[in-house]
């Protein structure tokens, strides 16, 4: 059973920063693919990062320049630095581990306010 649990998440005002983190159980972290997507209120869940096993990254156009993802595998750990916060980044954001033959595993989210 894979668990996926994130933190990190808060009240940040625009402009400011937080980072999440997704501490991942079980064996082979780095083996497997690995994202955070976020959901807003009343909008469908979207991508925000993802990193491969090889360190391919991919960032949604909106986070570009502002955030960064990145993973340890030492530590079966997922993080995710925001910079620049936007009040639009306001979301629930969720730490995803895709494993090929088995799917998606999703944590439970952590929510992330931008306000002032």
């Amino acid at each position: 059973q894979v668990q996926l649990v994130e933190s990190g998440g808060g009240l940040e005002q625009p402009g400011g920063s937080l980072r999440l983190s997704c501490a991942a159980s079980g064996s082979q972290f780095s083996l497997y693919r690995m994202g955070w997507y976020r959901q807003a209120p009343g909008k469908q869940r979207e991508l925000v990062a993802q990193i491969t096993s090889d360190g391919t990254i991919n960032y949604a156009d909106s986070v570009k320049g502002r955030f960064t993802i990145s993973r340890d595998n030492a530590k079966n750990t997922l993080y995710l630095q925001m910079n620049s916060l936007k009040p639009e980044d306001t979301a629930v954001y969720y730490c995803n581990q895709y494993r090929a033959f088995f799917g998606d595993y999703w944590g439970k989210g952590t929510l992330v306010t931008v306000s002032s």
